[in-house]
């Protein structure tokens, strides 16, 4: 059994995040235990952990070179450890590996999200006594392992009560389902130990190490994640699990071309945006005044599309039958997701563009997307977004949603320099609604389905009812329809 991660990315903390790794200079029984409670608790649901035995840490971090574990030692720690792990309540074994790296020798232990949390351990595991001594629930706080209070532990069970859909086990799939070619790929893209292993090993094999199956062994079921990442055809098991990218050149629709990707949600992702930087993104060259530098800008920065749509991969919820378009037009390019932004972030903090999620909803997917190097995590896809956005001299983007946040609409506004008019935002929207109307009287109905929507949205409606209440639009009973005019 390996660990299906890139050792050197895990020690140097390059794609999990520091609060996800623990350093342990040599196996300590009750610190290492604590931590893989607390990891397998996994309180904040982004995917529990990893304990590094044999490499010393100063304020967080590794130091170098590697101290390492006595190769003679290893197998004696690993038999000890499997009997510390049955301190656990319920019991809860992680994965432990010995590896080899930079010429010594340290373990490994892989500590996912349980799914028989909330789990407890007592504070001292040595001695007979110890599993009938006073048991207490570990949780991460940070970076630190500590006992939780009484607010954390009724958080912990609420919280216990619901395991993360992608987390789950889909009882119509099999395991058949899963495509190995795919499986050994990724495991060869981020690096990964196990791929050699794999090369000699079943796909049921492969798929039990990297903790993509769950169930007794008569009834072995893939997991979401797995049917989504590595199957062929995930959209059998989950409808609309695809991008739709819609370029809509003119208002009326005139040329209007649409690109469907599907296959497994990181190929889709990937493709995608190849596809929208290959045909939309574009550049120009200008001579700025008192500048001996020119200067390059975009129609939109790569960077901030990137970061948009990658979210709405690892955030959207695969149990809505609904895809993730990208609609593109001259004014802005529109990626719309299912639901919204999660409770935990404020409509405060949305309007300062201070997004920070309490609660990570996909917690493998992100996993395996940073593994891939197509998400770094840590609540900074739109600060990357708003940095590109802002390096490139465009306007913001900009949020909607309804009342209960069951999508998302993130725009993306074209720069300035691109603009026909150089007006904005709101002004190129309402002017898309005006050259409609100004060619045909229509519902709101027929109006959203001539601006590329599949029906009402918020924003158009709101954008209607104050051109209606400024006098440039007005509303009139024909053939027994509510229809808009252009009031000019």
């Amino acid at each position: 059994m390996a660990i299906p991660v890139n050792i050197d990315d895990l020690i140097n903390r390059r794609i999990v995040e520091s609060n996800r790794v623990e350093f342990k200079s040599d196996f300590n029984p009750n610190a290492v235990i604590h931590t893989i409670c607390a990891f397998a608790n996994d309180i904040d649901n982004i995917g529990g952990g990893y304990i590094v035995v044999g490499v010393e840490e100063h304020n967080g971090s590794p130091v170098f070179p590697i101290k390492g574990i006595e190769q003679d030692r290893i197998d004696g720690i690993l038999q000890e450890f499997v009997g510390y792990c049955r301190m656990i309540e319920p019991f809860y074994a992680p994965i432990a590996e010995p590896v080899l790296f930079e010429g010594v020798y340290c373990i490994v232990i892989w500590v996912s999200g349980g799914y028989g949390r909330p789990y407890k351990a007592p504070f001292d595991v040595y001695g007979k006594e110890a599993k009938k001594s006073a048991k207490y629930y570990y949780i991460r706080k940070f970076s630190s392992t500590v006992v939780a209070s009484p607010e954390e532990e009724k958080e912990l069970f609420y919280i216990s009560a619901d395991i993360p859909f992608d987390d789950r086990p889909n009882l119509a799939a099999e395991v058949d389902d899963l495509d190995l070619g795919l499986i050994r790929a990724y495991l060869k893209e981020v690096g990964s130990d196990l791929y050699e292993h794999s090369l000699k090993m079943s796909l049921l094999e492969v798929a039990k190490d990297m903790q993509l199956v769950s169930g007794p062994p008569e009834r072995i079921k893939p997991l979401n994640v797995a049917i989504l990442m590595f199957s062929e055809c995930p959209e059998k098991y989950f409808r609309y699990a695809r991008i739709e990218v819609v370029d809509i050149p003119d208002p009326t629709g005139t040329n209007m071309t649409e690109k469907i990707f599907t296959g497994p949600i990181h190929r889709q992702l990937r493709d995608a945006l190849a596809y929208i930087k290959n045909y939309t993104v574009k550049s120009v060259t200008i001579k700025v005044k008192d500048k001996a530098e020119a200067e390059r800008i975009y129609n939109f920065p790569y960077a901030a599309i990137e970061e948009v749509l990658a979210n709405a991969v690892y955030h959207r919820s695969y149990q809505i039958n609904e895809p993730i378009t990208v609609r593109i037009t001259p004014y802005a390019i529109e990626i719309t997701s299912f639901p919204g932004f999660d409770r935990s972030i404020s409509d405060e903090s949305i309007e300062k563009y201070n997004i920070r999620a309490r609660f990570y909803r996909n917690r493998r997917i992100g996993d395996f997307l940073k593994e891939l190097k197509l998400i770094e995590g840590r609540n900074t896809g739109f600060p990357n977004a708003i940095k590109a956005l802002t390096e490139n001299g465009s306007d913001l983007m900009s949020f909607e949603m309804n009342e209960q946040r069951d999508y998302l609409s993130v725009t993306i506004p074209v720069h300035k320099y691109f603009s026909k008019r150089g007006n904005t935002g709101s002004e190129q929207y309402e002017d898309r609604i005006l050259n409609i109307l100004k060619k045909d009287t229509l519902t709101i109905t027929e109006l959203a389905i001539q601006m590329g929507y599949k029906g009402i949205t918020a924003k158009l409606t709101r954008t209607v009812n104050t051109m209606v209440k400024n006098g440039v639009l007005k509303k009139n009973a024909i053939d027994n329809a509510i229809k808009l005019q252009y009031n000019g």
